[in-house]
């Protein structure tokens, strides 16, 4: 039969067993360290002194908590079974407090409160217990949305190649003749080159383990959209930019003409962003080349909206409703594949077409390299395309800085 004043008379001897090993402990340490002070090192001795003294901490420990486990483990059917202060307060029992104390001065009784700390080590962690709530998506980077693709004409190709026959001189002789006194009539001439655009491929890929792509099905999904949407982004800037060099396509700001004002306006001594796109389309249209479409940086374009009047209203914005961004009856395509402060203004399908020879796809391998035998995934995404820029003089680009300093 369990005697609980037998497991509290226990519990105070070992709490002053374990105090007195705490002090010894204090003790070897500053012996210790006296002796690396004074002689650079810790004498056997010592050592062993001190690891004695720990040892001995060490047992009193686990044999005060192995009391206090077992008063806690004692069912709830056994009338012997000790309460806790605790509980003989609550529930009326003071008198046997008062009684046991009496009997013993004092009483002791570590006391280790249930945290949730997640250090698992730690004296009454819980931490283990609880389980963070998880999301099941994956959250993403921010993904640019792409526009240049939907201003060209579309098309396909089964070439690594794209030929095509342009005009590139015409010499209009055209003239009124009278009905006999001309032994000939007047000659013109038209000049035809062929142009050449090869089918450039974008690609990348990258490693995974089997085991992943197994035990996370939606994993596998995520990085096909990944890797498409790097062969969508790597597609936008080349499509503007490319330097036609190399395996790069030739891009339509490349090959686009050089802005130049065809006209002095009027209001030439106050130039806005405004005019400028107004003297390209001008530009464009004299070349007989009506534009379809306005790109520039979504920065210069929230310039362009925040223009006021001298009144401090906005020019044609309108802050409290949504409309198409449009300028000079043109739609406005916004894009960070274009620099910052340049423009480019084009009558895009008719001055440029996309020949898409293969269109974005995803493989996946274990054959490649040493993958089968580390059991990795080697997963490719590309695509292949060419772009042929007919009429680079349908095309006009610019820096607004310098039109506007002109």
């Amino acid at each position: 039969m369990a005697d609980p004043d037998n497991d509290l008379k226990q519990i105070e001897n070992l709490a002053r067993e374990l105090k007195a090993a705490a002090d010894d402990v204090k003790k070897q340490a500053e012996a210790t360290q006296a002796e690396i002070k004074n002689l650079g090192k810790v004498t056997d001795e010592t050592k062993k002194a001190a690891d004695d003294a720990l040892i001995k901490y060490n047992e009193i420990s686990a044999r005060l908590t192995e009391i206090e486990q077992k008063m806690a483990r004692r069912g709830a059917h056994d009338d012997d079974r000790p309460m806790t202060l605790g509980q003989r307060a609550t529930q009326g029992r003071e008198d046997e407090i008062k009684s046991l104390i009496s009997r013993r001065g004092k009483v002791n009784i570590a006391v280790k409160a249930i945290i949730s700390s997640l250090t698992t080590d730690a004296d009454g962690s819980a931490g283990d217990l609880i389980v963070p709530q998880r999301q099941a998506a994956i959250l993403g980077l921010p993904q640019r949305r792409m526009t240049i693709r939907d201003l060209i004409t579309p098309g396909r190709t089964s070439s690594n190649a794209i030929q095509y026959v342009k005009e590139t001189g015409f010499t209009n002789a055209a003239a009124t003749v009278s009905e006999t006194s001309a032994p000939t009539k007047p000659q013109s001439e038209i000049k035809f080159d062929i142009a050449t655009t090869a089918v450039t491929t974008i690609a990348h890929w990258v490693l995974a383990t089997r085991q992943i792509l197994d035990d996370v099905p939606q994993l596998q999904s995520y990085i096909d959209g990944r890797l498409r949407y790097g062969l969508m982004y790597v597609e936008e800037n080349q499509l503007l930019n490319g330097g036609g060099t190399g395996t790069d396509l030739n891009g339509i700001y490349t090959q686009a003409t050089a802005y130049a004002a065809p006209i002095v306006p009027t209001a030439a001594g106050n130039l806005t962003k405004i005019d400028v796109i107004r003297l390209a389309m001008l530009q464009a249209m004299l070349s007989e080349y009506p534009a379809s479409g306005i790109v520039m940086h979504p920065s210069d374009w929230a310039d362009i909206e925040l223009t006021k009047t001298d009144e401090g209203a906005y020019l044609f914005a309108n802050p409290q409703g949504g409309v198409e961004p449009r300028l000079w009856r043109l739609p406005v395509v916004e894009t960070q594949a274009m620099t910052l402060d340049r423009f480019l203004v084009g009558a895009f399908q008719l001055g440029a077409q996309i020949f898409d020879r293969a269109d974005a796809t995803v493989e996946i391998s274990t054959e490649d390299s040493d993958n089968f035998r580390k059991n990795l995934v080697t997963i490719l995404a590309e695509q292949r395309l060419a772009l042929a820029v007919y009429r680079p003089e349908a095309f006009i680009k610019g820096t607004f800085a310098t039109a506007l300093a002109a």
